[in-house]
């Protein structure tokens, strides 16, 4: 062992030589080429200096021009790295924690697309995921039939309208010029407000308007702007099923980037476990959802509770609550513009739509 730690060491000390005899040689070739260069300049005094200054600019001009490439991909690179992930924001609080996820697929601009030969408003609605309606009113069409070929219509990133805003308008009365609740509005995540407590808005910026109705128009998919209203609190239900944990109507549904149901009423109804399990995350949460419960139901599924009435949370850390057991009372703490509970259904694989269980 001790031999083979000896020549090893011999052959690092022969390293070291060959190494510091390559640059002894590399710095003396260049002391050479720089002394005869001084030389030749001082003996010419400046004859050459000219054409030295052109060919060093000419050999910068052509390192640029073959590197600007490079040198782009680089900074690319360097900013996409610094910027990973800003697209998502996490919020958590407690054992289980809570996310609120932003997708980096759908940035919120309106896009541009160009009508094709043999395209129908129904066909590009269903491309883009949108209604024909939103299609309509965006770029003010007299029918679905008055496209053409290579035109450009603007589409929007969501079912509804975008809206000027105009002096003296507020949050709530756009809301209810669109026959919208002012939620839907406040959880559009690239809305943006001069006050973020208040959600004051300024003359003359755009909003987008979720699922909103343009008023005085026909609507030609009415289906996907009606709002469902959930039936009465149930008794307790066989295990395996989920019940609905609050009464009142459904404002907001499940998008991608409101991956959970609304579910508003003045009334301030108790807010029900919908299936047993433990309580895995209880309080008050500064991302956006107030007071909020988290259960764990031991069978790969969590539900979360959000937007509690201050001081009515009903259940402890830890605790083990039966279905229909009540964990708290429906309000409008964190990011709510009036008394809803916000309901997510949580998967190892992601969050589901509410309303593809309750049923």
């Amino acid at each position: 062992m001790r031999e083979e730690i000896k020549l090893i060491g011999q052959w690092l000390k022969l390293q070291g030589v060959f190494v510091s005899e390559i640059g002894a040689l590399f710095l003396g070739w260049v002391g050479d080429l720089k002394q005869v260069l001084s030389k030749l300049m001082y003996k010419q005094r400046g004859r050459f200096s000219q054409t030295f200054v052109s060919v060093s600019m000419a050999v910068l001009a052509f390192g640029t021009i073959g590197f600007s490439g490079e040198l782009e991909a680089i900074i690319n690179r360097s900013d996409s790295k610094e910027n990973a992930g800003s697209g998502y924001l996490l919020a958590t609080d407690g054992v289980g924690g809570a996310e609120t996820l932003i997708s980096d697929l759908q940035k919120g601009e309106v896009t541009e697309y160009r009508v094709v030969e043999g395209d129908t408003v129904g066909a590009i609605a269903l491309k883009f995921g949108v209604t024909v309606d939103t299609i309509i009113w965006e770029n003010n069409l007299k029918s679905v039939d008055a496209i053409k070929p290579r035109q450009i219509l603007r589409i929007l990133p969501i079912i509804g309208v975008r809206h000027k805003v105009k002096r003296g308008e507020t949050v709530y009365s756009v809301a209810k010029y669109y026959s919208v609740d002012a939620q839907n509005i406040v959880d559009y995540p690239f809305n943006s407000f001069s006050n973020d407590e208040t959600f004051a808005i300024n003359a003359g910026q755009e909003l987008m308007i979720p699922d909103a109705i343009k008023p005085k128009e026909v609507v030609i998919d009415a289906s996907r702007y009606l709002a469902r209203s959930v039936a009465p609190i149930p008794g307790v239900v066989g295990e395996g099923n989920f019940m609905w944990p609050t009464s009142g109507r459904i404002t907001q549904r499940f998008y991608w980037y409101h991956q959970a149901t609304d579910i508003a009423s003045r009334d301030g109804p108790n807010i029900l476990a919908a299936q047993s399990g433990t309580v895995v995350t209880a309080g008050w949460n500064g991302g956006g959802y107030g007071n909020y419960v988290i259960i764990d139901h031991g069978n790969g599924y969590q539900t979360l509770y959000g937007h509690m009435l201050n001081n009515s949370i009903a259940v402890t850390l830890g605790q083990k609550v039966n279905q229909g057991q009540k964990i708290g009372v429906m309000g409008s703490t964190g990011r709510s513009t009036g008394p809803h509970l916000h309901f997510e259904i949580k998967t190892t694989k992601g969050k589901l739509d509410p309303l593809s269980i309750l049923k």
